[in-house]
């Protein structure tokens, strides 16, 4: 019997790379004025995570925003971070602060969901957290520093 009335067979090749969830959370456009005129530049923070327990973030630079975000991506996926998750939850209650932000995330019960401002939210739906309670308790509300001050917290999470 030859080979052309089998059916045909297919083979997959599994990968065993993660797949990484990409939020960007804020993209700032740059002005530097020089004798010639002026330049435009864009900059763009950037979380990524597995939505198991890894998750970073950067920030890309560069003249246009797409190519920034490629930027951002790609150091973030560099800088990744474990963190100690109970359940769908963290373990327990933790404080971060960076500059003048600082922050307060504490353990939810099963179903709560997350409570927070879209730059938290896209870091803890990055990092596979789906119960928790957070607060921005100073006045700035700068994404750059809220998101340093979240990884600041999360890096003093414990085992469960």
């Amino acid at each position: 019997m030859n080979g052309t009335n089998s059916p045909k067979q297919e083979v997959r090749a599994e990968s065993k790379e993660k797949v990484f969830v990409e939020k960007v959370i804020f993209i700032n456009r740059v002005t530097k004025v020089t004798k010639g005129g002026k330049n435009l530049g864009f900059s763009a923070l950037v979380v990524v995570g597995d939505t198991e327990g890894s998750v970073g973030f950067a920030l890309g630079k560069a003249n246009e925003v797409a190519e920034a975000i490629k930027k951002g991506i790609k150091r973030a996926k560099k800088s990744l971070v474990m963190i100690n998750k109970k359940g769908t939850s963290i373990p327990h209650e933790v404080y971060g602060s960076f500059g003048a932000v600082q922050i307060l995330l504490k353990p939810a019960s099963t179903g709560t969901g997350v409570i927070a401002s879209s730059t938290l939210r896209a870091i803890c739906e990055c990092a596979g957290i789906h119960d928790i309670l957070t607060k921005v308790l100073k006045k700035s509300t700068n994404p750059i520093n809220v998101v340093k001050a979240t990884f600041v917290a999360l890096g003093q999470l414990k085992k469960a």
